[in-house]
């Protein structure tokens, strides 16, 4: 037996110190780089092209000569034989003439295995309907979840624990994602907010199978006290949950191990994705529901001094 709501105060901390660390992360590199999140092409406006050089060449050969090229902002990745290069906009043909400067200067053929080209008005409305999107879905959600606790004392509060659950999985996983970029030059892209839009929808249903077995069980009045009618159910879809989680964590992990460069960061989000959903589901949303039941918001406080 497993004292979920017990120990509710250590996971409320837990979360409290991601979330923080997300707080700091965004604050130094909106400080550094002028922006919480490190943007790329998307949001931005640019061109990105993947990269396949034969003989492969080094990371840092290429950066050099496109810097003597006359691109010093360029940002490269590389994934396996292939390298991600963003830079400014530029037309198709100064792409082939930076390819063929390339191949003659690095002596390697070259493969452009993508590209793509954003101008900066279509970035400035991608990175709008990115944060209209994430808002809708949230409030979606809310709703969804009233109506289907409508028959539930007060389905208000089973909404906003829910949608806060969820908040709190994109806070953290945005979080990541700016210390990342101010540690590592990661750029977010229009796949970063399909995958949070994903990891909505995935945290949202773990969250819902949990707040129907407590409904189920606050019916059959299986205990007189709520709290423990919470922690029976967390226990009760605790292993449903783990399992579903493992499953889907072996997928992507093959993905970002042998995926393709364009889709590794956004792999990365659904991974986190799963795991914080998981921990969120089973950790936090149901706890918050017998906070709001009981008052208890010292414990939201994981510091404070319990009353006496």
């Amino acid at each position: 037996m497993i004292d979920f709501v017990g120990k509710k105060r250590w996971f409320f901390l837990i979360s409290e110190i991601l979330i923080v660390i997300g707080i700091v992360a965004l604050v130094i590199s909106q400080i550094q780089l002028g922006t919480p999140l490190r943007l790329g092409t998307d949001f931005t406006g640019g061109t990105s092209m993947i990269l396949q050089f034969t003989p492969q060449v080094e990371q840092e050969q290429l950066r050099q000569e496109l810097t003597n090229l006359g691109y010093p902002e360029a940002m490269i990745q590389g994934s396996g034989d292939d390298f991600l290069i963003r830079l400014r906009e530029i037309s198709p043909q100064e792409r082939q003439d930076l390819t063929k400067e390339l191949e003659t200067r690095l002596g390697s053929e070259i493969t452009i295995r993508d590209y793509a080209m954003v101008s900066g008005h279509i970035a400035t409305d991608t990175a709008g309907n990115a944060v209209i999107a994430v808002i809708i879905a949230a409030v979606a959600m809310m709703f969804y979840i009233v109506w289907a606790f409508r028959r539930m004392p007060k389905p208000f509060r089973w909404g906003s624990c829910a949608v806060i659950a969820v908040i709190h999985n994109v806070f953290i996983i945005v979080g990541i994602f700016s210390l990342l970029g101010w540690l590592a030059g990661v750029e977010i892209d229009a796949l970063f907010i399909t995958g949070l839009l994903a990891v909505v929808g995935y945290s949202i249903n773990n969250t819902v199978v949990v707040f129907d077995r407590i409904r189920e069980n606050v019916s059959r009045h299986i205990r007189p006290d709520f709290a423990e009618t919470v922690n029976d159910s967390l226990i009760d879809t605790f292993g449903r949950c783990l399992n579903t989680a493992l499953t889907t964590l072996f997928v992507l992990l093959a993905l970002l191990l042998f995926g393709g460069a364009t889709i590794h960061y956004f792999v990365l989000v659904l991974l986190l994705g799963v795991i914080i959903g998981t921990y969120s589901s089973v950790c936090i949303a149901g706890q918050l529901l017998v906070v709001w039941e009981r008052r208890e918001w010292r414990a939201l406080l994981p510091f404070a001094k319990r009353p006496a």
